[in-house]
């Protein structure tokens, strides 16, 4: 079959589902109550529906008064008791699939499962909504002549008493359709190489020659692969070896502070970014226009949604609240209920709403990965926005990057300390710091507050780290490429201090 057909006839298959789209677009909330009425009744005789009498449960204030939000720490034993086997406790099909995920920080992985119904409901359908939304808005698109590229995490698969576990990318990738893995480069084999040297090596060897007309993967892992990919073939920018590329779909961690390094190595401006919001535990929003940062809530997934207002969370105060009573512009932590029997789950992302009509947000960063200690409420959507600001400013790029207090001593007011890898280094590093500075107080109100006049805060300080410091960090605690990712703030020192230790050792 001539790859035209192919296309046009994958553009047709895809555009299909607009019309699904359109119903929750019209009917959101609505969308969402009979979704969760049916999550409710699918798991009404497992052992957590008879914990909390699922088969009565006719309203979403019923739900919450029975059911309370949960984290993973309280209900690991129930994951471990499936894992070793048992199945029916908290979701009513099989569940054989987990996801390894440690996220930033936690040292003991997290196991999620990932039920069959989310695998093709949520998982698969958000990766080809992302094609949909694309298609729809790119009718001329030629992405389906060539292939995709695709770099996804480093772990392969592994047995426990019949149930499997591994990176969410590996299982993906292991039950991927035939469309998918038809159109997508490296092979499989490849793709799920667990040491990152080698596959990276692999991947720009059977890819470089490849007809690439988009590719896909974390913003950070991504530019380390596009940039050895240059440095291996010689050429000056990515069109050279891919003249075909068109769209780069990406997530995993925030895209600002490398926008600036991409536009560099892709240098066309009508070239496309698509950016995806998905995790272990689901596939949550896509960007659904071009040139635009906001992310349309994806609400017919499995996956029920509740949101706790972040100037409540964690006090006497907590609750959560349903999508038809959130607020634009506000900061929410999420709480998901999913066809794989996660309920009322704390999934530890933080999003705002920029749209309630119909509902789009941006993640905005982690419920334990931000600063409060002065009460300046810093994010990572703050520094993430006013790093690539000065960044820009100066003329400079950054590789990656780190902030934690410097708590308050005696008399000496408190500050923030950054950790900072350039990948050019601006020329001033004084005049870098107050332009850093400046633009974290315009972008928070709260940060200014404490900043004026040094009333709390004295201004923030710079050390530069060492080439690779970060990616050393990762590799001694074995977590380079795929969904790893350097924690961005803290409200502790314990991060700062490993990297400052590391940075010292490396000069003596």
């Amino acid at each position: 079959m001539p790859l035209t057909i192919i296309n046009s006839f994958a553009s047709w298959v895809l555009k299909q589902r607009i019309h699904q789209i359109e119903l929750f677009l019209k009917y959101p909330n609505e969308v969402q109550e009979e979704l969760l009425m049916d999550l409710i009744q699918s798991a009404r005789y497992t052992e957590v529906g008879r914990k909390y009498g699922f088969d009565s449960i006719l309203s979403y204030k019923t739900f919450c008064d029975r059911v309370p939000v949960c984290t993973y720490e309280e209900i690991q034993p129930m994951i471990e008791r499936t894992r070793n086997g048992e199945q029916n406790l908290f979701w009513n099909t099989h569940i054989k699939w987990f996801a390894k995920s440690s996220g930033t920080t936690n040292a003991k992985s997290k196991f999620i499962p990932v039920s069959n119904e989310a695998l093709d409901g949520c998982h698969y359908n958000g990766s080809k909504d992302l094609l949909c939304m694309y298609l729809n808005n790119n009718e001329n698109s030629e992405m389906f002549l060539g292939k995709s590229l695709r770099l996804g995490g480093s772990s392969q698969i592994y047995e426990n008493n019949n149930s499997f576990f591994g990176d969410l990318s590996a299982i993906l990738i292991e039950n991927m359709p035939i469309w998918a893995e038809f159109s997508s480069t490296p092979n499989s084999k490849i793709s799920l190489m667990s040491h990152w040297e080698t596959k990276i090596a692999a991947i720009i060897n059977e890819t470089k020659n490849e007809n690439v007309t988009s590719f896909a993967g974390v913003p950070s892992w991504m530019l380390v692969l596009m940039n050895r990919m240059l440095e291996e073939t010689g050429k000056g920018n990515l069109f050279e070896i891919w003249p075909n590329l068109e769209v780069y779909f990406h997530g995993g961690v925030s895209f600002e502070p490398y926008r600036e390094q991409y536009k560099n190595i892709l240098p066309k401006n009508d070239f496309k970014y698509y950016e995806i919001y998905n995790a272990s535990e689901g596939f949550f929003a896509i960007q659904d226009l071009n040139y635009s940062d906001e992310l349309l809530l994806m609400l017919d997934y499995g996956i029920f949604y509740e949101f706790i207002p972040m100037d409540v969370f964690g006090t006497e105060n907590q609750k959560a609240i349903r999508l038809v009573d959130v607020e634009l512009n506000k900061n929410y932590a999420i709480v998901i209920t999913t066809n794989s029997g996660l309920w009322r789950y704390l999934i530890g992302d933080t999003i705002r709403f920029t749209s309630l009509s119909p509902f789009r947000i941006k993640v905005t960063g982690r419920t334990k990965h931000h600063i409060n200690v002065f009460g300046e409420e810093l994010m990572i959507e703050n520094t993430d926005k006013a790093l690539a600001q000065a960044c820009k400013a100066m003329q400079c790029e950054m590789i990656d990057y780190t902030v934690a207090p410097v708590f308050m001593k005696d008399r000496e007011k408190g500050a923030h300390e950054w950790m900072i890898e350039f990948k050019t280094p601006p020329q001033d590093l004084e005049r870098f710091r107050t332009i850093l500075d400046e633009s974290l107080q315009n972008i928070n109100s709260d940060y200014e507050a404490k900043r004026h006049n040094n009333m709390t805060l004295n201004p923030l300080t710079i050390n530069v780290a060492r080439k690779n410091l970060f990616y050393d960090w990762l590799k001694d605690r074995d977590k380079l490429g795929g969904q790893h990712k350097i924690p961005r703030l803290s409200n502790s020192r314990d991060y700062l201090e490993q990297l400052i230790n590391m940075q010292v050792k490396a000069t003596v």
